[in-house]
């Protein structure tokens, strides 16, 4: 499944762990030497710097020039293990960049049980590569150890040395500003991937067979509905003679297949995550209001009329996919889901992936219709400069180069020629214009060593993703692009009322953790109460609502509105 996992940030880790510390100085020297690349910023382009660890000097070309430098140099990089990639040291493009750029990758590998733990091992015993690339490391991390000088801001380095990056900074302000954090500075490089699909990833699906053959419309409103899911209840759609048919299943730990995401959205706007809006520049959530108790009821009816399967607040993605390719039978009429390989098989014997629709986003009784909408499709986090670095121009030119669109294909499908190759004048993309790529071999998740398999930094935009060439022997971009635009772009709600990524300093972070987590548990637990029954929706929605209070949800709202007018209200 190509390019399906959004937002496309978390990279399965596996074993082993190798750290090699670069310019492994006292911190004091480390220190000096970052704070003299930054004072000879002004200089000349050519101009000559110290490599300690090469014993040389580094001469850096012109920008936007290959290589970068006159002379090869080294830099280490510690980086999420990517299970599709059999070894970053002799991967066919790490080869294939390197020549391209005169600079060689010394190569740290975190490895995937317990990698918080172990990057934070790292970050507290002061063996810091050169560059943090895919490692998790989170917004306020980025904040504390960049306010201890720890890692280094690039803004001077991305202003003189950078080319594709304040190229992508003019077309897409809103990754600079994604990137700026609340003091001022950039801290990493970003890495862009826009999923159009994804970023309205929240839909439910339908299987249309049953509607032809029971001569049912597809359903636009609350209404229709819950009359489409009492006709596959009564009416035996799929003719065996048995009340086998479940006329709607979540789970809850697939990609959206939350049941409560599409069904509340026709009611209150719902991500499924925080239920976090922004109205008039405040932050509100949307678990307290009066649509999220009519949602409720509304989920409640289906329930209790055995329209909605028990365990769709109990299975998991697997339990759900068994059902969604029940053996000899369909039996599954509906479900949430980013695309239908979270409740089928894609490409599996029996077909029934290419059976179902997307349902458009559906009016509540008084007209309000919504769809998740996430925009952003950007790492702020994704390549990390440390002090220890002595040559961060290298590494901001290493990073810019990487956007350049030859060099992004080649990083996440391989070989351009082989792997991919440049469309042709009459080819047509998945948007239906002109393309600007083919793939020639099926990408796959298994392992390889031809690229970076959406390792590292790289410049994905809709245009150039959309861009491939259309291929009807794997139909499933084309679908999922057709449904999300006719059905769901005319129902994403405004930019400015989403919430972007917000940075909190450390004091806010471990304040507002606990907040989080006890809130969030408790909505989940009183949304699967009310619409199973265990709690009654008009007799207990005071005490619920008295109990977020009890939470401290007003200072969780605060702490969040603190955090984005730092960063956003300039």
């Amino acid at each position: 499944m190509k390019r399906l996992i959004c937002f496309a940030l978390a990279i399965v880790l596996i074993l082993s762990l190798v750290i090699t510390g670069c310019g492994n100085k006292e911190d004091s020297q480390a220190n000096k030497d970052s704070s003299k690349s930054a004072d000879s910023q002004g200089g000349n382009a050519n101009e000559s710097k110290k490599n300690e660890i090469g014993g040389e000097k580094v001469k850096v070309t012109k920008p936007g020039t290959f290589p970068i430098v006159e002379e090869s140099t080294t830099l280490n990089i510690m980086v999420t293990d990517n299970v599709s990639v059999e070894d970053f040291a002799t991967n066919e493009f790490t080869k294939w960049y390197e020549e391209k750029t005169k600079v060689h990758i010394d190569w740290s590998i975190l490895p995937a049980n317990g990698a918080d733990e172990k990057l934070n091992l790292v970050l507290a015993g002061q063996d810091y590569p050169d560059v943090f690339m895919d490692c998790p490391i989170d917004t306020t991390q980025v904040m504390n150890y960049g306010k201890q000088g720890i890692f280094i801001p690039l803004n001077d380095y991305i202003e003189k040395y950078g080319v594709e990056v304040k190229k992508l900074f003019n077309d897409m302000e809103y990754v600079k500003n994604l990137l700026t954090f609340p003091d001022g500075k950039i801290y990493s490089m970003p890495y862009v991937n826009q999923c159009y699909h994804c970023s309205m990833a929240q839909k439910m699906w339908i299987y249309k067979p049953w509607l032809e053959k029971l001569n049912l419309d597809m359903p636009t409103t609350t209404d229709d509905f819950y009359e489409v899911l009492k006709v596959f209840h009564d009416k035996d759609p799929n003719g065996n003679g048995k009340k086998d048919e479940v006329p709607l299943a979540g789970a809850n730990n697939g990609w959206f297949s939350e049941i409560d995401g599409f069904l509340m959205c026709p009611f209150v706007y719902n991500d499924g995550r925080n239920r976090m809006i922004i109205k008039d520049g405040n932050l509100d959530v949307t678990f307290n209001k009066p649509g999220w108790k009519e949602g409720l009821k509304y989920m409640h009816k289906l329930y209790k009329e055995g329209l909605m399967a028990p365990e769709s607040f109990t299975q998991d993605a697997d339990q759900l996919k068994q059902m969604g390719e029940n053996p000899d039978t369909v039996v599954l009429g509906t479900a949430p889901g980013g695309h239908t390989g979270v409740f089928t098989q894609f490409y599996g014997e029996s077909g029934r992936w290419l059976e179902y629709e997307a349902i458009p986003p559906l009016k509540g009784p008084n007209g309000y219709s919504s769809c998740y909408y996430n925009p952003f499709g950007v790492g702020v986090t994704s390549f990390i400069v440390t002090k220890k670095c002595e040559i961060p121009e290298v590494a901001v030119r290493w990073a810019d180069g990487m956007y350049d669109r030859e060099t992004t294909l080649r990083s996440v499908f391989g070989r351009l020629d082989e792997e991919w190759g440049w469309a042709g004048d009459e080819e047509i993309g998945i948007n239906g214009k002109k393309a600007i790529y083919k793939t020639l071999k099926p990408w796959t998740e298994g392992v390889q060593n031809v690229c970076w398999m959406q390792s590292g930094p790289s410049l994905r935009t809709n245009e150039l993703r959309l861009g491939e060439v259309a291929n009807p022997d794997e139909p499933l971009e084309t679908i999922l692009y057709k449904e999300t635009n006719e059905k769901y772009d005319p129902h994403k709600p405004n930019i400015n009322s989403i919430v972007p990524p917000l940075a909190f300093t450390e004091e806010q972070a471990n304040e507002i953790a606990d907040f989080k987590k006890t809130i969030n548990d408790y909505v989940n637990e009183m949304l699967a109460r009310f619409v199973t029954g265990d709690a009654d929706i008009d007799k207990d929605w005071d005490s619920y609502l008295k109990e977020l209070e009890n939470m401290n949800l007003k200072r969780y709202i605060d702490l969040s509105q603190e955090a984005y007018d730092a960063k956003y209200k300039k």
